[in-house]
């Protein structure tokens, strides 16, 4: 079995604290940090809990300055899990491949999710397996999983042949394409694509078990608890995986302080969490900075230029290096005419963008709309 997270450097202890938990019960399975960033000062694969690195740069994707300057640093981890899966089905023998975000600790074996994959094809884990009766769960739960898609992504497996690899390259084309927070628009990063997976591929199977993928939005309907040989349990089952959402704003406190107040056991992990992450230099500075957020003068990036680049394929013609700030650079057009790009990006295809003389343009587009006026009113 291979497994892989999906990090910037700000998220590698995270990610040590997955790969020890996960190695204490299964040694012998693969574990590789995929990591959106650049390699830290000092870090040694020798003396860390991962078999292999793989970096941005060693994956076969086109166009990948421009395709990396598109996303922002959430989608850009999530974007990259299906062309990582898709080059682990290629490039290793593995026949199964499972994924788990970096906030999660394994408590127990997963050994049953490897015979599972014995059976079917494709493993994923929903959101929530009870429905709501308070309108405030609704809101937080009900109405949460349906923005933001009704499995959760911090875990799949698959195989790496028949539907599994089929789901692998199917969902890998759609996260290259279109893995954005855009939520009004119906696409929260990897996460709402997986909602037709299962109509499209028929030996998926839901993972019903509520020991896997234990969180805030679940944890009411799955008390934790103690049995006689200090096995954790969440509800009648083991707990198997928990999924630490929210850890660093505080907002997962808060929701586990507001469904999980009477659970003591769930306390107790998020405070041994905590100790674990401190332990891996979780906050250390030199994890601090993600790469891909500056250009290359060491201006940061705004949210709403890399918006912009992303939806107009002739700012990637004209910039294939966004990040580059050799002139000319896209850093340059965007500061003299980027928050002028309120006009449909249709209309930007009908000329050249370095030669664009805007106040021509748009007196050319008044005098369209007064002819209209005119002829509408007949004057």
């Amino acid at each position: 079995m291979l497994i892989y997270t999906s990090v910037t450097s700000s998220y590698i202890p995270k990610a040590r604290v997955l790969a020890k938990s996960l190695k204490q019960f299964h040694p012998d399975w693969f574990f590789v940090l995929v990591l959106a960033d650049s390699i830290p000062f000092g870090f040694d694969l020798v003396h860390e809990p991962f078999d292999e690195i793989l970096t941005l740069e060693q994956l076969p994707l086109p166009n990948l300055k421009a395709w990396i300057y598109g996303h922002t640093v959430v989608e850009l981890c999530t974007a990259i899990k299906g062309s990582a899966a898709a080059y682990f089905a290629k490039e290793h023998s593995h026949e199964k491949i499972m994924y788990l975000d970096p906030d999660i600790k394994v408590f127990n074996s997963l050994e049953p999710l490897n015979k599972l994959l014995d059976t079917y094809d494709i493993l994923l884990t929903p959101h929530m397996l009870d429905s709501e009766d308070k309108l405030d769960a609704i809101i937080d739960n009900e109405i949460c999983s349906l923005k933001h898609g009704i499995f959760n992504l911090g875990f799949f497996a698959a195989k790496t042949s028949g539907q599994g690899l089929d789901f692998i390259l199917w969902w890998a084309n759609r996260l290259y394409h279109f893995c954005t927070n855009d939520i009004p628009n119906g696409l929260f990063t990897d996460q709402r694509w997986c909602d037709l997976a299962p109509v499209f591929f028929d030996r998926l199977n839901i993972v019903r078990d509520r020991g896997y993928n234990v969180a805030t939005w679940n944890i009411f309907h799955r008390p934790l608890s103690r049995n006689n040989d200090n096995t954790i349990l969440a509800g009648s089952s083991p707990l198997r995986f928990y999924h630490f959402t929210g850890y660093d704003s505080g907002e997962g406190l808060i929701m586990l302080n507001k469904y999980a107040a009477d659970q003591a056991i769930a306390s107790e992990i998020w405070d041994e969490y905590r100790r674990e992450l401190e332990n891996a230099d979780h906050g250390h500075s030199n994890l601090s900075k993600w790469k891909y957020d500056y250009y290359d003068n060491g201006n940061i990036i705004s949210v709403d230029a890399r918006s912009l680049y992303r939806t107009r394929e002739d700012l990637k013609t004209a910039f294939p290096d966004p990040f580059s700030t050799n002139e000319p650079s896209y850093l340059s057009w965007y500061s003299s005419h980027g928050q002028r790009s309120l006009i449909p990006p249709i209309h930007f295809q009908l000329f050249n963008i370095k030669s664009w003389k805007p106040k021509k343009f748009l007196r050319k587009q008044l005098n369209s709309i007064r002819k209209r006026i005119k002829k509408y009113l007949n004057i």
